[in-house]
């Protein structure tokens, strides 16, 4: 018999007491991303037959709960449907047709396209018995648009923006322990912007689960007031009571600083809200010596927010806040932290070449960090809620943003929207000021603008009282929004008198909310209008509209102005302005869709940043143009800057402030050189030289990827002989990849009509004149199915009573082409029990995976009318209600892909790739006819 000391029964108290304490102060309050495995087809815009069937039942949604037909159905079959990973953008995936929309780059999906306009999604989730109690709820971050959400079958709702978050409450929808259905089906048919929107569930989904005694969702508010080196916090929490408990509760509120350490805390008593009710409770939080939220210190502080009942901690909410001062003056513009800044502002919508509008969340790094090389330090919405990424990313790289609803009104649609926007967003330290409208031509100049804006100027301050509005303004700057708003927007110089207005309203400051709206392409120097590729010199786009350096001239020499925000930092879908089809991206980016430079980067660069800059632009490649004179121009901050052409100097210029130099130059093959001056000592030298002809191709990962990212964007380039990017190649190249995959391609040419994505193409195609006959005989051999006999509509008035021992199905499916290279499988849906399925004669069998998959071999179909029989003996009802499947299943054919390839333009193109989970390298392979193939691994950085 074995005897336990005193010291292991003590040490066994001690453990059980621990594990009681780390179970009360454990959270019930858990956020799971799930974004992996959903099935997607497109169903169709007004045709119910090719929407699934969705809203043909006699009862629908709207008219009985938990009526979910067609795909919305828990038991609907989607194994033929396509596998993806969100977020997801179907647009992008498509081609292009002069028939589709102008503003979203023509991508034929969408407005004229009813097959591309409907998008179903699904998903199997299981939940647990031991989640039973808790409040369980589905986390939208955005689907584009008008979606309408499924559970189980049952709707939960619509929502109509494509911008918009949204929650909804599933709990008493949920099977335990067994198989739980989410089903979306996004409707891209109508347009909110006239921009590239993407289509479908383009941002993150979440399950939540939490305690029925739980914080809301975007639940707190964090403000701070600093005096004396000390900061006062104001936590602000609402909190929900989805049970019955009554009582009191304890609110525990905790501040973290930036390295993670605990620096202050303050509990509280409160009573609990009554059942479905809500209460608020604020907090004063001191913290002493504060690190503040700057751009080059973007410190973030986190809040802890834990509700405790009953002496159990039952949720626990974290909110990233940063401590900072903000203020807008009318005569010395915008400050921060008690510091001027001048606003070095973009505007930006939220697609990138290769993947639209699904950005995976370390490109929203990505893209941030290319403008902060810029010099940029401040980022506007264009002209949407952003996903919340992207604020992330804001809030810790240390760029200011410009926050901005879709649409403007006083109605619920309108305000309840931006009480949406202000609510999430809020405790963003990188927000600092929220915008309500852009360019509302209707109603900008009379009482109608006035009036809307008076009304959401002060919405938005109920909710947010901290933080000034604004709205961009392009219709005349006099009356209307620009006399009651509190920041004027300034949408264009020509658009009307700036500095008279500004002495109109002396006490309204003032920033340029877009600026420029000039036209580039990269890496072209000699305007084509025949093939639609405008000058990268940076010139005066239109008669009323101004050059870079002129609008940066305008604002920097003005105290009074807070900056200004050009119009864009990245090219983006749609409005190919000054051109229409084949152009199908814009023209007006500092940089291209990919991020890549146009020459006014360095513009910008010289004069929004802290660092020295020499840049010379065209290339040096002007072969057939001996003896031309080129534009030479320089971008720079020094003080003087001498040019040379092999070894000649051309002479040696001042640098005037916000300016560029220029230099006519006959061409001549060879080395174009320039050297930088400071306080007359040479600083820099920038040479642009004569390459010879491509030769290699060269795989490099750029340095603003996250360093722990599992997505990389990778440039692609060629060298000639000597290792020298070579600017004019546009070879295709060939990609190829081990250990991750390709998320999308791109170049930055405005023109191209090459595919962004290379994926399978899936159809899937309905057996037609489904007919049935009673077998007569016992086998199920070919000739007793091959026998005529008098055949009938299948399953027409079928007396389940009396029914034969076996029936003999037919029907037909159509293969067009490439019936030798597409993969067809045929996906049964159960009509009988004991079957056996024929195709063209030949019994086929169902594959191991799934008993009710049949992969058809290429050798028993044919090109044109393939048909298909079943034996089966039939199902049996066992209620006379009971509605029996008559659906035989689905064909589905996949073409497979091309290779991923894409075109180099004007010597550059871009793959992003995401890696796989299992953290081996990833090895991409490029290559291309008459070039030595590209290599490169990207390791995989542990988090």
């Amino acid at each position: 018999m074995k005897t336990i000391s005193l010291k292991e029964i003590l040490l066994h108290f001690i453990v059980l007491i621990s594990m009681g304490s780390f179970a009360q102060n454990q959270s019930d309050r858990e956020l799971i991303v799930i974004d992996k495995d959903w099935r997607f087809a497109f169903g169709h815009l007004y045709d119910t037959q090719k929407d699934f069937g969705h809203a043909e039942g006699y009862f629908s949604y709207l008219a009985k709960t938990g009526f979910g037909d067609g795909p919305a159905a828990p038991g609907f079959d989607d194994r033929a449907w396509r596998k993806l990973d969100l977020p997801h953008d179907w647009a992008v995936e498509q081609g292009f047709s002069e028939k589709a929309s102008y503003s979203h780059g023509f991508k034929t999906s969408g407005k004229g396209f009813p097959e591309k306009s409907i998008g179903w999604y699904r998903k199997k989730i299981n939940i647990s018995q031991n989640d039973q109690g808790k409040i369980i709820s589905l986390k939208f971050d955005g689907v584009f648009r008008n979606s309408k959400v499924f559970f189980n079958g049952h709707f939960l709702g619509t929502e109509e923006s494509g911008y918009n978050g949204f929650e909804y409450d599933v709990t008493a929808y949920v099977n335990y322990d067994g198989e739980n259905t989410i089903v979306v089906r996004a409707d891209a048919s109508m347009e909110e912007g006239w921009f590239y929107e993407g289509a479908g569930i383009y941002r993150h989904v979440y399950l939540q689960k939490s305690n029925q005694l739980h914080v809301i969702q975007n639940g707190t508010y964090v403000t701070s007031e600093i005096q004396d080196n000390n900061a006062e916090v104001t936590a602000e929490v609402t909190i929900e009571n989805k049970g019955n408990f009554k009582g009191n509760i304890e609110i525990i509120q905790t501040i973290f600083d930036p390295s993670g350490k605990q620096v202050s805390n303050i509990t509280e008593n409160i009573l609990a809200p009554d059942f479905y009710k809500t209460v608020k409770n604020t907090s004063k939080i001191k913290v002493s010596n504060p690190l503040l939220w700057d751009l080059d210190a973007p410190n973030l502080y986190r809040l802890l927010t834990q509700i405790k009942q009953e002496g159990k901690i039952t949720d626990s909410y974290e909110t990233n806040f940063g401590i900072r001062t903000i203020k807008f003056d009318p005569e010395n513009g915008f400050f921060l932290n008690g510091k001027s800044i001048k606003l070095k502002g973009t505007n930006n919508h939220q697609d990138h070449a290769g993947i639209g509008a699904a950005l995976p969340d370390e490109l929203q790094y990505y893209r941030i960090k290319k403008l902060k090389e810029m010099g940029s330090n401040a980022y506007r919405c264009s002209h949407n809620p952003p996903t919340p990424e992207l604020l992330d990313a804001c809030d810790k790289l240390g760029m200011l943003v410009i926050d901005e609803t879709r649409l403007m009104g006083i109605n619920d649609y309108h305000l309840n929207d931006l009480k949406r926007l202000i609510e999430r967003d809020r405790n963003h330290p990188s927000i600092f000021c929220w915008s309500v409208g852009n360019e509302e031509w209707n109603i900008e100049g009379g009482i109608v603008g006035e009036r809307i804006t008076n009304i959401m100027q002060g919405f938005s301050k109920s909710i947010d009282p901290t933080r000034p509005v604004t709205v961009g303004i392009s219709s005349g700057f006099k009356s209307g929004i620009s006399s009651v708003v509190e920041i004027m927007g300034y949408n264009y110089m020509g658009n009307g008198d700036i500095d008279a207005h500004r002495n109109a309203f002396k006490n309204q400051p003032g920033m340029g909310t877009e600026e420029g709206s000039t036209f580039a392409t990269r890496g072209i120097y000699f305007t084509d209008d025949a093939k639609h590729y405008q000058s990268a010199y940076d010139k005066k786009p239109r008669p009323t509209f101004y050059s870079i350096e002129e609008g940066w001239k305008f604002y920097a020499e003005r105290p009074y102005l807070a900056g200004m925000f050009i119009w864009t930092g990245f090219d983006y879908r749609g409005e190919p302005t000054p051109y229409g089809w084949p152009s199908v991206t814009s023209y007006f980016g500092m940089m291209d869709v990919c991020g890549f430079p146009k020459d006014n980067v360095f513009y910008l660069k010289s004069w929004w940043g802290n660092e020295p800059v020499l840049h010379l632009l065209p290339h040096w490649n002007w072969s057939g143009m001996e003896g031309k004179e080129i534009d030479v121009w320089a971008y720079s901050n020094c003080d003087e800057v001498e040019l040379f052409l092999n070894k000649k100097s051309l002479g040696k210029k001042k640098m005037e402030q916000y300016g560029h130099l220029e230099w006519k130059v006959k061409y001549a093959p060879g080395t174009l050189e320039a050297i930088g001056y400071k306080n007359d000592k040479k600083i820099l030298t920038e040479i642009q030289k004569t390459t010879g002809n491509p030769e290699n191709i060269k795989l490099s990962v750029d340095k603003e990827n996250p360093s722990n990212g599992n997505v990389a964007v990778i440039t692609v380039e060629v060298t000639d002989k000597n290792g020298l990017h070579v600017p004019t190649a546009n070879n295709e190249i060939t990609f190829t990849i081990k250990g991750g995959k390709i998320l999308g391609v791109g170049n930055g040419d405005p023109t191209s009509l090459e595919k962004d994505q290379f994926i399978d193409d899936i159809h899937l195609v309905a057996i037609s004149n489904f007919e049935e006959r009673k077998q007569l005989v016992d086998a199920a051999n070919q000739p007793a199915l091959d026998e005529p006999n008098a055949w009938k509509e299948a399953f027409k008035d079928r007396d389940y009573k009396n029914q034969a021992s076996a029936y003999i199905y037919r029907g037909k499916f159509e293969l067009k082409n490439n019936v030798q290279a597409n993969i067809v499988d045929f996906f049964y849906k159960k009509i009988g029990v004991n079957e056996s399925i024929f195709v063209n004669g030949n019994l086929v069998n169902a594959s191991s995976e799934d008993s009710q998959k049949y992969h058809l071999d290429k050798t028993v179909l044919k090109e044109g009318t393939n048909v298909i029989t079943i034996r089966a003996s039939p199902l049996q009802k066992v209620k006379d209600w009971d509605v029996m499947n008559t659906d035989p299943g689905i064909i589905r054919i996949i073409t497979p892909s091309e290779p991923w390839k894409r075109k180099l333009f004007n010597g550059y193109a871009q793959i992003i790739i995401q890696k796989d989970e299992n953290n081996s390298d990833v090895i991409v392979s490029a290559s291309a006819k008459g070039l030595k193939a590209g290599v490169l691994s990207v390791s995989q950085k542990k988090k």
